[in-house]
């Protein structure tokens, strides 16, 4: 999420936006990427496929307890002036000398971020560290992504500064979640990228391209609706945040679905491509070693099938499609709380403590007898009965 000072009443009418695609899109373009790659390297992107698609979402999940993540997932260019790809080093050394690195991460780092990643998983490669692996390639695919994003590359990234707010989860979340069975996913193949920046900045410069048409469509979709039909409110935790309706974002669909659809069936090639990249540039590391057991005849059936369903666009219609299916919770192996941690007995009121106690050890014993002058058997009998109470008090407890 980007963080830019706004006025109380911008923050209380802005939804929660994240800081990437959703995590419905994010997740479906590290699984695309995967069926892109080569079969010397998809048994072992397979085998770990659950793990590369529930990792996919890790910058955004971890970006409210590390300040420095957030400027990772963009690059607002139109904070450079008007030719801002043109005036831009490609270069960190050359961008930071030129505008400071100061100034770089609080406009956004993203094209770095995503060669900084690469060579990461260039050294786990080169390392056979497997655990590494699959968390870099996981979040390499999350940064290419977001390169991808049109509202990742401008300041007015949520349309805060257009009276447009809401347009980044729309752009991003909202359709995707509407409309992905719609779509097909025939990202193009794998293939070696001689010089990755440059890809990733070529990424940017694409998505850069339609934010004219970004805004301008929701400004054409809006003049067929009224701010009761246009916007929906919900009210939590004390602040009201304010959304696109339904029926608002369907209408939008109609003008920018196409665009929306073709970036994100372009970023799972980009993605699958610099795995591939780091790979090679590693020295091509046996990947089938890494795995310890071989895919067996189901596992490989289990890939052909879903390779099938991808081909034919039926991903989703087969539930074969990994994002879309709900998380287990992951159950704890000690549900039981210690000793100090559980609620104490309940407390019972104090009574006055009998003439002569019996230890707690001690067996349970006949009530003794106690001499008292009384005047009839019924005074007795109450004396008695009381005593009995007392002793059964003083066993009460944990036991």
């Amino acid at each position: 999420m980007k963080k830019h000072v706004l006025t109380l009443a911008l923050v209380l009418l802005c939804p929660f936006l994240s800081s990437g695609w959703g995590f419905l899109a994010h997740r479906t373009i590290n699984q695309i990427a995967v069926y892109t790659l080569p079969k010397s390297m998809q048994g072992f992107y397979y085998r770990h496929l659950a793990e590369i698609v529930r990792f996919s979402t890790a910058p955004d999940e971890r970006r409210e307890d590390d300040p420095k993540e957030a400027p990772k997932h963009y690059i607002d260019m139109d904070h450079y002036g008007d030719d801002p790809f043109g005036s831009m080093p490609k270069l960190w050394e050359k961008a930071s000398a030129k505008y400071s690195a100061d100034t770089l991460r609080k406009y956004g780092t993203v094209p770095w971020v995503v060669l900084e990643t690469k060579l990461a998983l260039t050294e786990a490669f080169k390392q056979r560290d497997s655990v590494a692996i699959i968390r870099l390639s996981a979040e390499l695919g999350h940064y290419v992504a977001d390169a991808y994003v049109p509202l990742h590359t401008t300041v007015n990234y949520d349309g805060q500064l257009t009276n447009q707010q809401g347009m980044h989860s729309l752009w991003e979340s909202k359709l995707p979640e509407r409309h992905l069975a719609e779509w097909k996913l025939d990202s193009e193949k794998a293939e070696y990228v001689k010089d990755p920046l440059r890809a990733v900045w070529t990424a940017v410069q694409e998505s850069y391209g339609f934010l004219g048409d970004t805004f301008d469509k929701e400004e054409k979709v809006t003049r067929a609706f009224t701010n009761e039909t246009k916007y929906t409110f919900s009210h939590k935790f004390g602040k009201t945040r304010r959304s696109y309706s339904d029926a608002f974002a369907d209408a939008y669909y109609k003008e920018v679905g196409g665009q929306v659809a073709y970036r994100l069936k372009q970023a799972p090639t980009l993605v699958a491509s610099l795995w591939l990249t780091a790979w090679q540039d590693a020295g091509r590391p046996d990947l089938d070693q890494l795995m310890g057991k071989k895919p067996g005849k189901e596992e490989k059936e289990k890939l052909a099938l879903e390779l099938k369903a991808w081909d034919k666009n039926e991903l989703m219609t087969q539930d074969l499609l990994l994002a879309t299916h709900k998380e287990a919770v992951v159950e704890r192996p000690d549900q039981i709380n210690s000793a100090k941690d559980m609620a104490p007995p309940p407390v019972e009121t104090p009574t006055p403590a009998p003439a002569a106690p019996v230890p707690a050890t001690a067996p349970a014993a006949e009530p003794e007898k106690v001499k008292v002058k009384t005047k009839s058997d019924e005074g007795s009998s109450k004396r008695k009965e009381k005593k009995k109470k007392d002793d059964k008090k003083e066993n009460d407890g944990w036991n």
